[in-house]
């Protein structure tokens, strides 16, 4: 398992509101425990990671992104932002020789799948919510996004 599919494993354990979550696979076992709340407790095995060390590379590269929108520039325009549902890794193409789901200037429908987002060897189609046009892609691909992340925003007219 990698550092990075483990420090996403962590972030949605400590979202959840999960107090325990062990997982077991052939060659590696991890049990991340939470306290009353508040950071999330990993014991890996035959590996031990630090626990601040983790939680400040799970926080650092998001804060460095140009993916941080101001809520306010959003709601004072017409455009609509549409969000990730899931933590996980954020892809444009179905595979890698394929052509993006969607491009800037794209007119999308309900149900257009937009992206896929890969959340512990899952892949998960993301489709849009609303019709319009596509005016911005605001995560690059294979990049790590979080719960209610920007991906997208759209001009519903």
């Amino acid at each position: 398992m990698k550092l990075k599919e483990i420090q996403n494993l962590i972030k949605f354990v400590a979202k959840s509101g999960a107090s325990e979550v062990k997982l077991e696979m052939e060659d590696v076992k991890i049990t991340i425990k939470t306290n009353d709340g508040s950071s999330p407790v990993v014991v890996h095995d035959p590996v031990v990671i630090p626990q601040q060390p983790v939680i400040q590379q799970i926080a650092h590269p998001e804060q460095d992104t140009p993916v941080a929108i101001p809520d306010t520039s959003v709601e004072d325009s017409k455009l609509i932002t549409i969000k990730s549902p899931i933590i996980g890794t954020f892809y444009r193409k179905p595979s890698p020789d394929k052509p993006s789901f969607v491009e800037v200037g794209d007119t999308i429908s309900e149900g257009t799948v937009l992206c896929v987002i890969e959340a512990m060897k899952l892949f998960n189609d993301i489709e849009s919510e609303v019709s319009g046009k596509i005016v911005k892609i605001l995560v690059d691909d294979t990049s790590p996004v979080e719960f209610d992340q920007p991906l997208f925003l759209v001009d519903p007219s």
